[in-house]
């Protein structure tokens, strides 16, 4: 609670101090979109391979002039130094709003008794907790199971510790891998009942290859189910919204954690993933249901959820 209310003083005194130039910051920063989920028409079969030239430097991203197939080093590098304190982060960047989001999540996705999860840049195990206590407690189901697969050691490692001491641990019902979002090559065609990402898809070099093997791991008839930060497009939330990732996040992240640069990664790598609408659409051309417009919003689109599911004919 005192963490908490130590963020929300230091939110307050930066927003005081900026108001002056809130109006150029706004009108500066504009959110921009991963160029290989614009050109997602044509893309062609799962199998496809992108080349050196499918997408442009991240200079407009980090300031580093360097290609997009090294942000998942970058981002790497970045998780490593807040992993032990990832889930305080979550709650700093959410404004206290992420385990809401998260308990939505899991309640929109609707476990069956018996589900195996494959929970992808799950690492503190956070989402995987409550998938497991939704199971016992609602479904009265002792048979469900989540694997817990991240790219990042570090990450897995805090989940463990979190997972240690409990029942599910004892009883096989969690495991951990360290894997790669965009090629899931230890996890089998056709063998999860849901495929779940929270808040890992704004770090992948390529997310339409994560869903691709999304659609690969899934069972017909299987659900896939992605958190994930969105943009807000009412005009004042939206602005506001803009300028906490572009000056009050690291901003934040010097104040509280001495380390500006992680934080401003994290805030840009979120801030330029693309629209929901956009997204949305690149989950159908995974071949994905998705009733309605696709996804829900949380909170005027600060988190969006996208709940869906493959073919049973598939």
């Amino acid at each position: 609670m005192l963490f908490m209310t130590n963020i929300r003083q230091a939110f307050a005194r930066v927003c005081n101090a900026n108001m002056g130039t809130f109006t150029n910051i706004i009108k500066q920063q504009q959110p921009l979109a991963l160029p290989s989920i614009r050109a997602m028409s044509s893309a062609s079969t799962p199998k496809q391979k992108a080349t050196a030239t499918d997408s442009p430097t991240l200079d407009m991203l980090y300031g580093d002039n360097v290609p997009i197939s090294a942000k998942k080093d970058i981002m790497g590098d970045v998780y490593c130094k807040v992993a032990d304190r990832y889930d305080a982060v979550s709650d700093m960047i959410s404004m206290s709003m992420n385990k809401r989001w998260k308990q939505r999540f899991i309640e929109q996705m609707q476990p069956m008794p018996g589900d195996k999860m494959l929970d992808v840049a799950g690492g503190t195990c956070e989402v995987a907790r409550r998938y497991l206590q939704y199971q016992d407690t609602v479904n009265h189901d002792t048979t469900s199971s989540v694997h817990v697969v991240d790219f990042n050691d570090s990450m897995l490692q805090v989940g463990r510790r979190r997972m240690a001491q409990s029942s599910w641990m004892d009883n096989e019902r969690v495991t951990f891998a360290q894997g790669n979002a965009e090629d899931l090559a230890d996890v089998p065609d056709n063998s999860v009942d849901i495929y779940c990402i929270s808040a890992g898809m704004h770090n992948l070099p390529h997310p339409e290859r994560a869903l691709r093997e999304a659609y690969r791991v899934v069972k017909p008839g299987g659900r896939f189910a992605c958190l994930e930060y969105g943009h807000t497009d009412t005009p004042v939330i939206g602005q506001i919204c803009r300028w906490y990732w572009d000056t009050g996040i690291p901003f934040l992240g010097q104040v509280l954690a001495n380390d500006r640069a992680s934080y401003e990664r994290l805030a840009r790598s979120v801030r330029t993933f693309p629209h929901q609408k956009r997204f949305a659409q690149a989950i159908r051309h995974a071949g994905f249901h998705l009733p309605g417009a696709g996804y829900e919003l949380y909170q005027w689109g600060m988190m969006v959820a996208y709940i869906g599911s493959k073919p049973r004919t598939a």
